[in-house]
């Protein structure tokens, strides 16, 4: 990940990754940076399944005083493609707002993990060494492409699900009831 920037070790593959890390660290160098982990993908889950829920009903509110009401038949053909926008809409909300909010932990915890075991530092000093390079702004290092893989992680996680237990809600139902 930051292979080729001054003060980080170079590599000539992942075999090579796990012989270094386990000459310098041993087992536990591969868990290095596991704690900081948990504490960035615990609250970046539920600041964004939060976000869903409050997102959709929001967007739902907007989106039927923009679209006025329409004949049923009209209703029923685009209600689908109304939902996915909805669902994708609520997913890139949710992505945007929780990789706000945990970007600082994540640049943290890669700092953590591909420092070298003569840089070893503690997470307050790196912490201090992010502020001190760029200042706050440094705690948002790598924000651009964590929203955008939250989001679209977001979205087609979302998405499917929504598909996916609509559908076996209704195999469901046709089987116990239309049997």
């Amino acid at each position: 990940m930051v292979q080729g920037y001054s003060g980080y070790a170079n590599y000539t593959g992942g075999f090579d990754v796990a012989r270094k890390i386990m000459k310098a660290d041993g087992i536990r160098g591969f868990y290095r940076g596991f704690g900081l982990s948990a504490m960035t993908y615990a609250p970046s889950n539920l600041v964004w399944w939060a976000t869903y829920g409050s997102s959709q009903n929001i967007i739902w509110k907007h989106l039927s005083s923009l679209l006025g009401r329409k004949s049923e038949r009209e209703e029923s053909v685009s209600s689908v493609w109304k939902l996915v926008f909805v669902q994708a809409t609520g997913g890139v909300i949710s992505g945007a707002l929780a990789s706000c909010v945990t970007t600082p932990l994540d640049t943290i915890k890669t700092r953590l993990q591909v420092m070298d075991i003569k840089q070893r530092q503690t997470t307050r000093q790196i912490m201090k060494n992010l502020i001190v390079e760029d200042g706050w702004k440094g705690l948002y290092r790598g924000l651009g492409p964590r929203f955008v893989s939250t989001s679209a992680w977001g979205t087609s996680l979302i998405v499917a699900y929504e598909y996916l237990s609509r559908d076996i809600l209704l195999l469901s139902l046709n089987f116990f009831f239309l049997d």
